[in-house]
């Protein structure tokens, strides 16, 4: 018996200010599906999500909830206007002996149902607008980046709490790990039409990249065909003109198909600039501690950034990861402790809460009249590393038309915005870029592209992300902050810190603590078996997440240098490619040596 779907969008129409957003476009969502809605940047995921939930209506088409179906919409920005705390608008609407849902769901969110809302930030009214979601557990929940703004733990909660529901939902997320964990089925926007596949986002880029080849075949196709017509009109038209009028108005037929192709979008056209190569020592810090209001950041910290380090600082939010890159970055001073900064550093700075974007300028003015940026009197150019650049043609390479140039900021999206802040920071030179959380509102592809301009550039980053994947590709080493001042430094990204840890999220325990409750033997009681110390035998256990490391690091640089046209093309990154093979094949060895050195102490 075929099922009632859930919700269904027949031939929607949508315009805004001039721009068909949508055209014919229909979707069904059935009862249990558990879709990703997946889009470059300005796609119209959000409006789509919008429609979907019935706070947009579109120009045309129809959308048509099952009888009895509860619908419910995680707003990005929620009108909290009339409400004192975030609790009570996390309760309205619902009966009052379901309000004891709020509570629970607050705990797994981690936010204070008795926050002002006068008071609250951005993030802290996202998740009271989620928290109020989940709680009201509707049969179809849309989720618009649901992730954005929650620690690793709190998107864990979440992930457990949408594995095991019933309820049918639509996700929006820049988060890949996320993605692949809870959805089986994409809905794809592209080019104002809404594609849908029988698998989960894991499949989804093989299945977008299929598409894109297929439609290029198409095009290459029609080409042949149109410039085969093209030159039996003008070699054989004189001749029987009367006869064939109808081949050369399929012939503009064909012509007119090629110019209704909507061309693909490209990728952003980003790229950092080392510059001048600051000194092998970044930074050093040496006993580092810091509390506010008795509560600890940091207690005797120690950490040496060496140039061409990704560390990543991980752990809840408000246990002080940027307050712990500040005090290395000598902007906050620790109560104890010292900071040695290295030469000839360059410091540009990605801040989460885009506060170097002025919302009611025009992406034109936040470009030429940031004193760093601007050309000299010039008010349409803007110094890109060092050159000129007329501002449209800066922007065009991020994705941006000449009509958003003169747009107001606050009008674009998440992931626009984003886009914009990454022009302002890849114009400058630097050698040393702390990133706070830059992966949120990204969409994928740009997420990818960033992810492999951190791999190629010159300088050290410190990177601040929840997002698990990102992290993964990116860090090489990662600062655990575990809460009561515990911050501990792991070799490599999120997953080699949950092996070495020895557990999924992490609790506010030393990694020695959290082996001893498991029953495992701790490092001190094994070195006292094996004869290895208690350093040796740390170093035993992560060297195989170093050596794995290394070993993908030689794989992609020899992958890079196969390409026959390296080499005469881009000499110099051929070179930068061969220097960096040599040091990591010395560096892979050197740890295979040491492993085996140790495992031959430890037995002894």
């Amino acid at each position: 018996m075929p099922r009632t779907p859930l919700l269904q969008l027949s031939d929607i129409a949508l315009t805004f200010g001039g721009d068909p957003v949508f055209s014919e476009l229909s979707l069904v969502v059935q009862p249990g599906d558990r879709l990703a809605l997946v889009g470059r940047n300005g796609s119209g995921k959000s409006t789509l999500m919008k429609v979907m939930a019935g706070l947009v209506e579109a120009d045309a088409g129809s959308r048509v909830a099952a009888p009895g179906v509860s619908v419910g919409y995680m707003e990005q920005d929620p009108d909290m206007t009339g409400f004192v705390t975030l609790g009570d608008y996390a309760v309205s609407g619902m009966p009052v002996e379901d309000a004891y849902r709020v509570d629970m769901v607050a705990e797994g969110l981690k936010f204070d149902p008795a926050g002002d809302v006068a008071t609250a930030s951005g993030g802290e009214r996202r998740r009271a607008a989620l928290a109020k979601l989940m709680a009201e557990a509707p049969e179809l929940m849309l989720l618009d980046e649901p992730t954005n703004h929650l620690d690793i733990q709190a998107i864990a909660w979440l992930e457990a709490e949408l594995a095991q529901t019933r309820a049918g939902f639509v996700l929006i997320s820049h988060d890949r790990a996320f993605l692949n964990a809870l959805t089986q089925a994409t809905l794809w926007i592209d080019r104002g039409q809404v594609r849908r596949a029988e698998e989960g986002f894991a499949k989804f880029e093989g299945w977008r990249d299929k598409v894109w080849a297929d439609e290029d075949m198409q095009r290459h196709k029609l080409n042949r065909k149109i410039k085969a017509e093209a030159r039996w009109a003008v070699e054989g038209i004189s001749a029987r003109r009367k006869r064939n009028m109808g081949r050369v108005r399929a012939l503009q037929d064909l012509r007119a198909e090629r110019a209704a192709q909507i061309k693909r979008q490209g990728t952003a056209a980003m790229s950092f600039d080392g510059g001048q190569a600051s000194g092998k020592k970044v930074i050093e810090a040496v006993g580092l501690s810091k509390a506010f209001d008795g509560k600890p950041i940091a207690n005797d910290f120690d950490l040496m950034v060496q140039r061409g380090d990704r560390i990543a600082f991980v752990g809840p939010n408000g246990v002080g990861k940027t307050t712990l890159i500040k005090m290395l970055l000598q902007q906050e001073a620790p109560d104890a402790g010292t900071v040695k900064h290295g030469t000839n550093l360059d410091i540009a700075v990605f801040d989460q809460a885009r506060v170097q974007l002025d919302p009611d300028q025009s992406l034109w003015d936040n470009l030429v009249h940031d004193p760093e940026l601007g050309a000299a009197g010039k008010s349409d150019q803007v110094m890109v590393r060092g050159a000129p650049r007329h501002v449209v043609s800066y922007l065009k390479d991020f994705l941006f038309d000449e009509a958003q140039a003169r747009a107001p900021v606050r009008s674009l999206s998440g992931g626009e915005k984003s886009r914009l802040l990454l022009a302002r920071l890849m114009a400058r030179q630097s050698n040393l870029l702390v990133l706070d959380e830059p992966t949120n509102d990204l969409d994928i592809e740009t997420l990818d592209l960033l992810q492999d301009i951190l791999g190629e550039y010159d300088g050290t980053v410190l990177l601040v992300s929840h997002d698990r994947d990102f992290l993964d590709r990116v860090a090489t080493t990662t600062v655990a902050m575990e809460g009561n001042g515990q911050a501990v430094v792991y070799a490599g990204g999120w997953s080699d810190y949950r092996s070495q840890r020895g557990g999924d999220a992490p609790e506010k325990t030393t990694p020695q603590k959290s082996a001893a409750k498991k029953g495992k033997p701790t490092a001190a009681t094994a070195s006292r078996k094996s004869g290895l110390s208690f350093t040796e035998k740390h170093r035993l256990e992560e060297l195989p997440a170093v050596m794995e490391r290394l070993s993908a690091e030689i794989a992609k640089l020899e992958g890079l240098m196969a390409d026959p046209d390296l080499f005469t093309q881009q000499p110099a990154k051929f070179k930068k490619a061969t220097s960096a093979l040599v040091e990591r094949q010395a560096a892979l060895a050197a740890a295979e040596d040491e492993w085996l050195m140790l495992e031959e102490k430890a037995a002894g």
